[in-house]
This record gives structure tokens, sequence and C-alpha cells, in this order.
């Protein structure tokens, strides 16, 4: 596995000043973990973006501290973004011994082209985004991929016992029966026609429902005027 080199610098700004540092450029973070005490620390906003697109949550982060002499091997442990423009605003960063199992959640990416969607005999729904894994850091997928490709007729479904990993080094936490991915049949719609004949009082086209016309539908009753709403 890579392991990914950030440089950062302990922060002493905190609370509401840390917008400053944003509009900046700079992140702020904070470092835990186990046996370790929580420290505050900032780093560059673009050179994080970059390494996070490669490292994701399982990668294995070699984070240079500025005046410390070794540098703390860690996971992006959670990350917080804007809701509109998904830049990152805040993160923390999880140290581990890697000599240690850990606990992550490993991202379920599909890939390929399902043939029952090509063929339109139904829609592939992936029910599970992540699945909870223990391993040593080293040791971590940095993703699940299932293949589309063979899922090939309705109802066909691919569980979390189904996923391929070592299981000699990686425990699946998640239960096995769970479902991941599902090829579900296709959702029927009610056909609803439009009238273009004109409708007297009425200057829009009136809708119609199965054999009901808009003429036989039953008037809705009318509400007191000094009804309370």
């Amino acid at each position: 596995m890579d392991i990914h080199t950030l440089k950062a610098q302990k922060r002493e700004v905190s609370g509401r000043k840390v917008k400053n540092l944003r509009l900046e450029g700079i992140l702020p973070a904070n470092v835990f973990g186990k046996k370790v005490k929580s420290l505050s620390i900032q780093l560059n906003s673009k050179e994080f973006a970059e390494v996070y697109k490669k490292a994701g949550e399982t990668g294995i982060v070699s984070l240079e501290i500025e005046k410390e002499k070794e540098s703390r091997p860690v996971l992006i442990y959670n990350l917080q973004a804007h809701p509109v423009s998904d830049m990152p605003l805040h993160v923390d960063f999880l140290q581990v011994d890697l000599k240690e199992k850990v606990t992550a959640r490993v991202p379920v990416e599909l890939v390929g082209e399902s043939p029952a969607e090509k063929q339109g005999l139904g829609t592939v729904v992936q029910q599970i985004q992540e699945i909870e894994v223990e391993a040593l850091p080293a040791d971590l997928p940095e993703k699940f991929e299932i293949d589309k490709t063979e899922l090939t007729e309705v109802d066909q479904l691919v569980k979390v016992s189904d996923l391929k990993v070592d299981r000699s080094k990686v425990e699946i936490k998640t239960d096995g029966e769970s479902i991941v991915v599902k090829v579900e049949p296709p959702q029927k719609e009610e056909v609803v026609e439009v009238s273009t004949a004109p409708v007297e009082g009425e200057s829009a086209p009136v809708a119609e429902v199965g054999e009901q016309t808009a003429t036989e539908a039953p008037k809705a009753e009318e509400k007191s005027s000094g009804q309370s709403q």
C-alpha cells in the first residue's frame, strides 16, 4: 500500500477565527488516537485535497508536523465539507500504530454495465455504500469493487459475504447476509392522459386518470368559510 505525505503546522487559532484560515487556503484539522494527546493542526487545503483523492479514508498518510522529528502515520478519519461547494472545512486524522488493527469503513464501488439494465429488465440498486472492516492499517482495502457485468437478471443480488477480500488479513464486521446491490424490477407507473378538449369554465386541459374523466369525478365537498384550518 502506498503511503502519502502531508505537511502540517500546529494550530493556535480556534473557534470562529478558523474561518479566516479557510479564506487563506488553510484547512484546520485535529489529530487524535489511542494513547495520543489530541493536537490542533493546520495544512494547505489544496495539498490535502490531492492526497485525499489518492488515499481516501483507508490509505495511510504520513503526517509531517513542523518541528516534530518523526512523522505520524494517520488515516483520514472524518472530513467535513461545505454542503454546496464540497470544499473541505475541517478534517480529523486518526493516528495509528501500524502493528495494531484498526476499524474502518471501506467504500463500495460499482464498475461496468449490467446486462439487466442494458436490456431494460431492471435497475441495479446499491443498498450499502460502505463496509465496516478490521485490519492492520497497511492491509485495509482501498475499496470493494462489484462488477455490474455479472448482474444479468431481475432479483439477482450481491451480499456482503460475496465480497472478495483476503479474509486472513481483513475481517468484515458488517453482517454477511446484508444485501449490497440488487437488480430490482422496473417500477410500474400509472398512466395519466391529458384531455385536449375544452372544458366549460376551464382554460387549461384536464387530466384523466384511468377511465374516469374530469366531468365524472365527484365534486369536492365545500368547506364552510368559518371552518378553522
